[in-house]
């Protein structure tokens, strides 16, 4: 029987720790990442890919700070960033996911759908900014872009330096998720909610853009329930989930139930912005009809043991 998953793609899949962002550098790492996807496509899952957008969208506001400093052009809002970020890494994902498929004569179609992802305008999360975006800075840096416009900096749990925070609201409901759910049982690979989703409310019977950049764990998670997966697997750039990460007793962890998941958080072992949001997405997959979520390197995905597998 043909078993439905859905990915979500970080960490390392776009971008690495130590890479300036070039467009040739994101490709290589799609290809690295594509590569492993093609480890479930060969045991004939259905698939759907969700993607993070951090970075890119950091750099697409800076590009557009910049082009109205220059040039006098006009800034765009943040809902707007997040589809072009869609738009820019679902093509490249697209793409080579096709040629991959293309190397092994395989016949299915790959489609990206820019998605609309519904939060609620009066979540607490609109005050509460935790989304890092964007490059990572010195101290002193983060300090001076702080005191100019305002924005608010967190620094990184892993030591890479300091990043740009923004509000992430919890994701309500995935816009034309009916159509991805039907696209996928056809055996199509569909790539949706990227970014998170674009983050709109519902004004009466309209949609209106919003300031925030979803987490796309979350929105992943609500995809993958929403459609009824299987199995939901969350790729980030460490083989599993640690605790006491970073400390001489750090611990890998091979399989939590949903009760020790919510012992470690209680315990604060998992870092915001970094792994507790992979961690309670995993925990809403499970909690909500979910077989195991599996939070692992995209190196490891498709092989027997890979990453942290979190069960009822």
């Amino acid at each position: 029987m043909t078993k439905l998953a859905v990915v979500a793609l970080g960490g390392n899949a776009l971008l690495r720790s130590g890479q300036k962002g070039t467009y040739a550098e994101q490709l290589h790492n799609v290809q690295d990442t594509c590569n492993a996807l093609m480890q479930l496509i060969s045991q004939n899952y259905n698939l759907v890919i969700g993607h993070g957008n951090g970075p890119q969208v950091g750099n697409v506001l800076l590009q557009h700070d910049a082009g109205h400093k220059t040039y006098g052009l006009e800034v765009m809002p943040m809902d707007f960033c997040v589809a072009e970020t869609q738009g820019s890494i679902g093509y490249m994902i697209e793409q080579t996911l096709r040629n991959c498929l293309a190397a092994e004569h395989s016949h299915r179609h790959v489609i990206t759908m820019v998605t609309e992802v519904v939060v609620d305008r009066n979540d607490e999360r609109f005050s509460n900014p935790t989304k890092p975006i964007g490059p990572y800075y010195t101290k002193e840096q983060a300090d001076a872009f702080a005191a100019a416009d305002g924005s608010i900096f967190r620094e990184d749990p892993k030591g890479n330096g300091w990043r740009k925070v923004v509000a992430s609201p919890v994701p309500l409901e995935i816009i034309n998720v009916d159509i991805v759910k039907q696209l996928a049982a056809e055996g199509h690979i569909v790539i949706t909610a990227g970014g998170g989703g674009i983050p709109v409310c519902h004004d009466g019977e309209k949609l209106t853009g919003v300031e925030a950049v979803i987490d796309k764990d979350l929105a992943s998670a609500l995809t993958a329930v929403t459609i009824g997966a299987d199995e939901f697997y969350i790729l980030t750039d460490v083989p599993k989930v640690y605790v006491n990460f970073r400390k001489p007793d750090e611990k890998a962890l091979d399989v939590i139930t949903v009760a020790e998941a919510e012992r470690y958080i209680a315990e604060k072992q998992f870092s915001e912005g970094s792994m507790l949001p992979k961690v309670k997405a995993a925990l809403f997959f499970v909690r909500n009809g979910g077989k195991e979520c599996v939070i692992t390197d995209a190196t490891q995905l498709g092989k027997p043991g890979c990453g942290t597998r979190i069960i009822p």
